[in-house]
C-alpha cells in the first residue's frame, strides 16, 4: 500500500442542484483521478455536510454505498473513506463492509478510521455520541475486533462497548487490507496509528506538522515500531486554475459563500483561515505543497478541490502538477 497522491470528494453540491447529476459528476472525478495516476480516491463518512464546506442540509451520500459504485467505475485507484466515523457502525459490520468493497474492487480497499466527532449528526440521527474519552475508548475496542477480522482471524471480545464470539469475515481476497488512521491527536490518535495502521493522514495547520511528526515518532518508539514503516499524508484544500487571478477568485467565492469576507481580514486572520489551502496556478500550488508539506517530512498529499473539482479536466490538471512531487508521472 502506498498513498502519496490522493483525491478527496467532500461535496455533492454541484451547479444546477439536480440530484440526478450527482452520480455522473462524482464518477467523472473518480475516473479522472484514476486516469491521472492518483493512488487513492477518498470520500467522507458523513450524513450531513460539514461546517466550513456547506450547510448541513446540503447533499451528502452514504460512504460505503458510494465507494461500492466507484469500485465499478475505476480500475486502479485505492478506495477509502477519509475517514470512517467509528461511532456510526458496529465494528463487525464495518469489517464486512470494507472487506466486501475489497472483494468487489479487486483488492483496492483501505479502511480509513477515526473516532467520530460531528455531534449534530449523532444528535439528530440517533447515534450515541458520548464524551471525547468514550469515543476514543470505543475506537480502541473496535480496532481489537476490526484488525483480526481483516486478517482472517476470529476474534472473541467482551468489552465495554462491543461483544463478538469467534467473529467470521468471509470472503476475503487478502489478509493485509490496510488500515489508515486520520486525525491530529498526538496521544491517542497517533498511538493507535503506531499500533494498527499502515498510514496516518494528518489534519492540522501546516505550521504544526514538525511537532506532529515528532510526536508520531515518539508514539512509534513507545509501540516498538520503526517510524519509517508508517506512511504519512496531509489533507489540504486545493484552489487551482490556469490563471492566478481565477484561483484567487475561487478562494474568495468559496469563503464568501460560507460567510467569510477574505478582504476584511488582517494578515493573521487570513493566515488562520487559509492555512490548509493551497491556492494558485498549477506551478504555484506545487511549490506551496512542496514547501509547506513535503519538505517538512510528510510522505504525501491528499487534497480536495471543493471549489472546482467537478469541472472536467481540473482533477487531471492537479494530478499533473502535484504527481511529480511524490514520484508520480
Amino acid at each position: 500500500m502506498s498513498i502519496r497522491l490522493g483525491y478527496q470528494i467532500p461535496s455533492f453540491s454541484y451547479p444546477g442542484g439536480d440530484p440526478i447529476r450527482i452520480a455522473p459528476t462524482v464518477v467523472q472525478q473518480a475516473r479522472e483521478a484514476d486516469a491521472a495516476g492518483f493512488d487513492a480516491v477518498f470520500v467522507m463518512d458523513h450524513f450531513y455536510q460539514l461546517p466550513g464546506l456547506g450547510d448541513p442540509s446540503e447533499p451528502m451520500l452514504e460512504a460505503y454505498t458510494l465507494l461500492g459504485a466507484l469500485a465499478t467505475a475505476t480500475e486502479n485507484v485505492q478506495l477509502s473513506t477519509l475517514v470512517t466515523g467509528n461511532t456510526y457502525r458496529n465494528p463487525t459490520l464495518l469489517a464486512k463492509a470494507v472487506t466486501t468493497l475489497d472483494v468487489m474492487s479487486g483488492g483496492r480497499a483501505v479502511l480509513g478510521l477515526g473516532a467520530g466527532w460531528f455531534e449534530l449528526e449523532h444528535q439528530q440521527l440517533g447515534f450515541e455520541f458520548g464524551t471525547f474519552t468514550d469515543r476514543f475508548d470505543r475506537l480502541e475496542e473496535a480496532l481489537a475486533i476490526l484488525e483480526p477480522m481483516l486478517r482472517g482471524e476470529r476474534p472473541t471480545v467482551s468489552g465495554d462497548w462491543y461483544r463478538t464470539e469467534s467473529a467470521m469475515n468471509e470472503p476475503r481476497v487478502r489478509d493485509d487490507l490496510p488500515i489508515l488512521i486520520g486525525g491530529s491527536g498526538e496521544r491517542k490518535t497517533f498511538k493507535y496509528a503506531a499500533r494498527h495502521a499502515a498510514h496516518l493522514n494528518l489534519i492540522c495547520d501546516t505550521a504544526e506538522i514538525p511537532r506532529k511528526l515528532d510526536a508520531l515518532a515518539q508514539r512509534c518508539e513507545e509501540a516498538g515500531r520503526d517510524r519509517a514503516t508508517l506512511e504519512t499524508s496531509y489533507l489540504g484544500f486545493v484552489m487551482m486554475a490556469e490563471r492566478a487571478d481565477d484561483a484567487e477568485r475561487l478562494l474568495h467565492d468559496h469563503l464568501a459563500a460560507r460567510g467569510t469576507d477574505l478582504d476584511s481580514l488582517d494578515d493573521e486572520q487570513r493566515r488562520r483561515v487559509t492555512d490548509r489551502m493551497f491556492v494558485g496556478t498549477p506551478d504555484e500550488v506545487a511549490g506551496l505543497v512542496k514547501e509547506r508539506v513535503l519538505d517538512q517530512g510528510v510522505d504525501g498529499i491528499v487534497f480536495n478541490m471543493v471549489a472546482n473539482g467537478h469541472e472536467p479536466g481540473v482533477v487531471e490538471m492537479a494530478g499533473k502538477a502535484l504527481g511529480p512531487l511524490v514520484g508520480k508521472g
